[in-house]
């Protein structure tokens, strides 16, 4: 298959799934699933990181100094953007995703109060940012090899879906419909197609720059795993939940290692 075709299928595709198991899972107020999902995904996105990205990015480029610095430098750029509203919808000393899923398990004695579409404007806003973002990342994973994108792609999709989660709770928090919140997730996620789009038009003819790039979508998903999603597992203290987080992370790194296995064996 075309590299261009790879990346608008898993831009497509992947969007359309996460969007779609996050509105499954909302909609049917099974929001337990979600610690379930970030565990794998936290997995996931590791082992994506160690075994596939970074080292197809050193291979690619004799300047490992300078890519180790892009991930340090795009480290501190996603905590920057986290600051700004952009990355995590995340703001102050609280997250709106976090207050949601708290609002869920409250006593159902107790109203919701919207905040008259605040929250979901923001959320919005990040989250298209967002998914352009991934679909510069898959798309610039693809130009490297097949294995690179595919590895990639199921890394982003795995970590889309417990954001969509999220999404979709604060959106029904500002007080949006169901099918509006579906809608505009929906919406949301075609930018990905864009930024694969973006990634292959202007990276083919600027290879040099595909080490870096790589390097940047190693910091992101390394941010987001230790700085975003491994916190939220650490709320779950007993000893049967850890041993389950465990095996979960443990399952999301092995299907890294056995796509990865597939694909170039």
């Amino acid at each position: 298959m075309h590299t261009l075709l790879w990346i608008l299928f898993s831009c497509f595709i992947g969007g359309l799934l996460s969007v779609t198991a996050a509105a499954l899972v909302t909609m049917n107020t099974r929001t337990h699933l979600v610690s379930h999902l970030v565990s794998y995904a936290v997995g996931a996105m590791l082992g994506a990181v160690f075994l596939e990205i970074l080292p197809h990015a050193f291979k690619l480029t004799n300047h490992i100094e300078a890519t180790t610095f892009v991930v340090l430098f795009g480290i501190l750029l996603f905590f920057v953007l986290e600051k700004l509203l952009l990355w995590r919808h995340c703001h102050g000393d609280h997250c709106e995703v976090h207050d949601v899923h708290q609002d869920n398990h409250a006593s159902s004695n107790h109203q919701h109060t919207h905040d008259a579409g605040r929250s979901g404007s923001m959320i919005m806003v990040g989250d298209l940012f967002h998914n352009f973002v991934d679909g510069i990342l898959i798309g610039s994973a693809f130009m490297v090899s097949t294995s690179v994108g595919i590895v990639t792609a199921l890394a982003i999709i795995a970590h889309e879906i417990p954001q969509e989660v999220g999404n979709f709770l604060i959106l029904l928090h500002s007080g949006y419909k169901k099918k509006e919140a579906f809608i505009f997730n929906l919406l949301a996620s075609s930018f990905t197609v864009l930024g694969g789009l973006l990634a292959y038009f202007i990276l083919e003819s600027m290879m040099d720059w595909i080490p870096f790039i790589l390097a940047l979508a190693a910091s992101s998903m390394i941010y987001v795993s230790i700085a975003d999603l491994i916190p939220g597992l650490h709320k779950k203290t007993e000893l049967r939940s850890t041993i389950f987080q465990v095996a979960l992370i443990v399952l999301g790194v092995a299907s890294v290692a056995l796509t990865q296995w597939i694909v170039e064996g």
